[in-house]
């Protein structure tokens, strides 16, 4: 169960708090509440009851605490009593914190209002407590009777939190010059106060910067699997070995938080009085409703209306797919084929670590420890892990979590650390999981007849194998340290997981500022998704001497039409004809008896577009001439031919919109009746050939969408 909790936290509102200093773009205010912001929709973000919170504005221009009528606790106000925190009480504090227009109130009250907070919230229970302050120092500190604070501070394990603008923090290179002298005292009076009470004392340049390191989250594993560790049957055998053992995760994939469906409510819809399928979210006080799913099954009825009927879903009846059928197993008949198990973990023998291959991982690594508060549990354990170490070898075990749960094959390895021994455990695959697939070798090539080629077009060289080891060396991020000793340069607790921690700030971020666009990532998120520059600097070299033995050349760029710039096909005989007689490369008309030829000869020789267009028009007149002038459907097999004959060529030179223009024209004067009467046979052949529009599927290039070159054709 996790820890309760209770924080509050002081804000400095003061006047001063207002104000710009060093150059800064936001106000000291602003600037401390981006710190204050990030912890506290944190722990909003946990959802957790006992995570409460509580906010307490200090040098407020009213007045409202529990000792409000002494003069020492005045301009201190209230803002958030101890308890959880929802999404409406932050928009009510991000309004409520603003500068003041006043610089009046006492520091220290302040941490008393606090101290008295969390001692009548959390009396005498048990809990986590701490108070955190943001402040620029400026502010009146009444130093006089400390001692008390500070052992009442003591008593209740109160943790202090100061965090101060512009503070001078020589650890980690601040100093703040020409400071203001009364603000350099507060700054020695909180810092010996907080260090008394043995509390953290900061900069706030410093905080806010390491805002940008992701917080990563420690989970309290849960065991998944309590029982024996048994080798032998311990039914029959007296010395089969039982080890009580627990089993927990050692790693485990972080999810990045879902999101759910809601819908805007509509702006006369009150709540319960609408028949839609929606109701409030929990904790929402704005349009959002969330959706509620609704299913229904239907079956075929040709007796009923609309040939459909609303069936329950409990007399739906599972079935399984055997072929095109669907076979029906009762639950009683299905009963039968489950493999009724015993919760264990049972040894099936063991492995030399050295005949183990690594890939065979089929899931997360687990952890199987002894039971807690059993000597006995962990002196056999601790025996059998060493006895696995010392004799280099892995335990193939059969686990089985919970009672007739499918069992699992599990391999164990000895894990022995300074302070911590365990087994490392990791699921096998069985012989349906395994899939075998064989690839060519990498560094030779055999041929048909069994001809073994080491040197070939798709090998490497020993020039580009050389220039490949010297490249993939110089990437080595050797990394030293002042004292000159190599250091790791991709440390794996600083590599953090983009997906996971981007969104979790933009859902942090976006609640606290609604009408503002997300924040760009943080430097630390976006570190290792390019290469460092100064590796790439100090690779340079040994990736151009790779780039001239690989003899790597650019792309060019895709041309226009795939037949566009095809060369001109050359006659048997070798001789140009055209070049010969020096006529045009092209012919200045398509005739009607062999126009599919010369269609085609007229496209491979055009060198412009109008060429293109030209000789597409020239085959729509002798296609609606062909239909005039055919008796019944005598000339529909030639026209069937031509049109196709033009889709295809065009599709293939990327000139969709000629063939698009050509078939549009011509469907109107087939459904008018223009082409020698009722050709309505002819758009029914049109049709079954699919000759109409070409698509943005069959041409990149078309601006015909699918569901119109359809409905093309659907309307009459």
């Amino acid at each position: 169960m996790a820890e309760k909790e209770a924080t509050v936290y002081i804000v400095d509102v003061g006047k001063s708090m207002g104000e710009r200093h060093h150059g800064r773009l936001v106000s000291d205010l602003e600037w401390g509440m981006q710190y204050v912001w990030d912890r506290i929709t944190t722990t909003v973000a946990t959802g957790r009851k006992t995570a409460t919170i509580g906010v307490v504005a200090l040098r407020s221009d009213d007045t409202l605490n529990e000792l409000a009528d002494e003069p020492s606790f005045a301009h201190i106000s209230v803002l958030q009593n101890l308890g959880q925190v929802l999404m409406p009480d932050l928009r009510k504090l991000r309004d409520s914190l603003k500068p003041s227009h006043t610089n009046k109130g006492d520091t220290i009250s302040a941490f008393v209002i606090a101290i008295q907070m969390i001692h009548a919230y959390c009396k005498k229970l048990k809990y986590k407590r701490e108070i955190v302050m943001v402040t620029n120092g400026n502010g009146f500190i009444n130093g006089e009777d400390l001692d008390h604070i500070k052992q009442k501070v003591k008593e209740d394990n109160i943790k202090l939190t100061v965090i101060g603008a512009d503070f001078d923090d020589p650890d980690y290179g601040v100093k703040e010059e020409d400071k203001d002298p009364r603000k350099a005292a507060n700054e020695r009076l909180l810092q010996q106060f907080v260090e008394d009470c043995d509390g953290a004392y900061g900069t706030l340049e410093q905080a806010v910067t390491e805002l940008e390191i992701p917080r990563v989250k420690i989970t309290k594993s849960m065991p998944s699997f309590k029982g024996f560790l048994q080798l032998g049957d311990a039914t029959k055998y007296e010395t089969a070995v039982r080890i009580p053992v627990e089993r927990y995760f050692r790693t485990y994939a972080a999810k990045p938080p879902s999101a759910s469906s809601f819908v805007l409510r509509s702006g006369g819809e009150q709540d319960g009085d609408s028949g839609t399928a929606t109701n409030q979210a929990p904790g929402e006080g704005d349009a959002l409703a969330a959706v509620r799913t609704s299913r229904t099954y239907q079956i075929t009825d040709e007796s009923a209306p609309g040939g459909k009927v609303d069936v329950e879903r409990d007399d739906l009846a599972k079935g399984y797919e055997y072929g095109r059928t669907a076979v029906h197993i009762s639950q009683t008949e299905e009963n039968i084929t489950n493999l009724e198990t015993f919760a264990g973990l049972e040894i099936l023998g063991f492995i030399a670590s050295e005949k183990y291959d690594r890939y065979l991982h089929m899931s997360n690594v687990n952890v199987i420890i002894p039971a807690r508060a059993d000597d006995n549990a962990s002196l056999a354990l601790s025996s059998f892990v060493h006895a696995l170490f010392e004799l280099s070898s892995f335990a193939v075990a059969r686990l089985v979590a919970k009672e007739n749960k499918p069992p699992l094959l599990v391999l164990l390895a000895p894990s022995i650390e300074p302070d911590f021994e365990c087994l490392l455990e990791v699921q096998l695959p069985f012989a349906e999981d395994l899939r075998s697939y064989r690839f060519p070798p990498l560094d030779k090539v055999v041929t048909v007849s069994g001809k073994v080629v080491t040197e070939h077009r798709n090998l490497p060289n020993d020039d580009l194998q050389k220039a490949m080891d010297q490249y993939v060396d110089s990437m080595e991020m050797d990394l030293k340290d002042d004292d000159g000793d190599l250091i790791e340069g991709l440390p794996i607790e600083h590599s953090f997981s983009p997906l996971l921690h981007r969104i979790e700030a933009a859902v942090r971020y976006r609640a606290i500022h609604p009408n503002e666009p997300v924040l760009e990532p943080a430097d630390r998120l976006t570190k290792f998704s390019h290469p460092d520059e100064e590796l790439v600097e100090k690779t340079k070299k040994e990736l151009e001497k790779l780039i001239a033995a690989a003899d790597v050349k650019k792309v060019p760029p895709k041309t226009k039409g795939r037949k566009r710039q095809r060369e001109t096909e050359k006659p048997l005989s070798g001789l140009d004809i055209d070049a010969l007689l020096k006529q045009e490369p092209k012919r200045a008309k398509i005739s009607a008896r062999n126009a599919i030829p010369e269609f085609k000869q007229v496209l491979s020789l055009a060198d412009t577009i109008e060429t293109i267009h030209d000789a597409v028009q020239q085959m729509g007149q002798i296609i609606e001439d062909q239909i005039k002038h055919s008796l019944g459907d005598a000339n529909y097999d030639r026209v069937i031919e031509n049109l196709g004959t033009v889709r295809e060529e065009l599709q293939d030179y990327e000139e969709p919109a000629a063939y698009n223009d050509l078939i549009r024209q011509l469907k109107e004067k087939i459904l008018s009746e223009s082409l020698g009467g009722d050709r309505r046979e002819l758009w029914w052949l049109i049709r079954k050939s699919k000759l109409g529009l070409i698509d943005k599927k069959a041409s990149e290039v078309s601006t015909v969408s699918e569901e119109e070159a359809s409905e093309f054709f659907s309307t009459s």
